[in-house]
């Protein structure tokens, strides 16, 4: 089962007249083209994701997870990269945030949940894209360059330390990439998702592509925010056959 849950760039109509984020803060914010790129339809059992922006609820958070304790909670106050979101005093009030997680975040999990118990599955992936250098809230500092990908297990907690170490040597085999390109546990351990649904009893693995790779010369407009299909599609065929090549190995690996 894949969950992409930060994928989406659409503003709620709920949260009309309070908004100021300029599209490109939007598109900055998010893990732009990630279903695109890792969306893989009916060949896998099931894809979780959602068009909502994370900007405006973020799925990867837990319910208590707010501002002023924390601007990147799940009702945001501020983008990653410290740019408003809201029109000044037209934050979220109690009863809107209410709205927002009633109709966007817990239906999202309660899909979770559901296919968790209604399928045997072998393997879940919580899907990201991560930008080339780190913003300044991110846990590995501003400005620090990012390896190709991160893959997490909570440091050993939601998935066997040999099935991320396979995973990983599939992806760099896949994308022809050097396997020391893929960092595990690093900057990234694994976000809410992860950590609530991992082992709980299916193995859960968090995957951050660099966007780096589909976000530079010569595949990405800066001035449209678009990428070139080729590229988009050449990316999600790798990603297919990663998981191809996980699942190959995969008997003789311990969960």
């Amino acid at each position: 089962m894949l969950s992409i849950p930060h994928g989406g760039r659409k503003k709620p109509i709920e949260l009309d007249g309070h908004l100021c984020i300029t599209n490109k803060d939007l598109f900055d914010d998010s893990d732009p083209f990630v279903i695109e790129i890792f969306d893989l339809g009916d060949k896998v059992q099931r894809v979780i994701k959602t068009n909502i922006a994370r900007a405006f609820i973020d799925l990867n958070r837990s319910q208590d997870d707010l501002p002023p304790k924390n601007p990147d909670g799940l009702i945001k106050s501020s983008t990653c990269y410290a740019k408003p979101i809201y029109l000044d005093r037209k934050e979220p009030d109690p009863s809107l945030r209410t709205l927002l997680i009633e109709l966007y975040y817990l239906p999202y999990h309660n899909s979770i949940q559901k296919n968790l118990d209604e399928l045997k599955l072998q393997l879940c992936l919580d899907c990201h894209s991560m930008a080339s250098f780190a913003p300044s809230i991110s846990p590995d500092g501003k400005n620090n360059k990012r390896p190709k990908f991160c893959l997490s297990n909570n440091d050993g907690q939601t998935a066997s330390e040999e099935m991320l170490e396979l995973l990983a040597s599939c992806i760099s085999k896949s994308y022809e990439i050097d396997r020391n390109e893929i960092s595990l546990n690093d900057p990234f351990h694994g976000g809410y998702i992860t950590k609530t649904y991992g082992n709980n009893p299916v193995p859960w693995i968090q995957i951050e592509m660099n966007r780096d790779l589909y976000l530079s010369d010569p595949w990405f407009d800066q001035e449209t925010l678009t990428v070139d299909l080729t590229r988009l599609q050449k990316l999600n065929e790798q990603f297919e056959n990663s998981l191809n090549l996980f699942f190959k190995e995969f008997d003789g690996v311990d969960s």
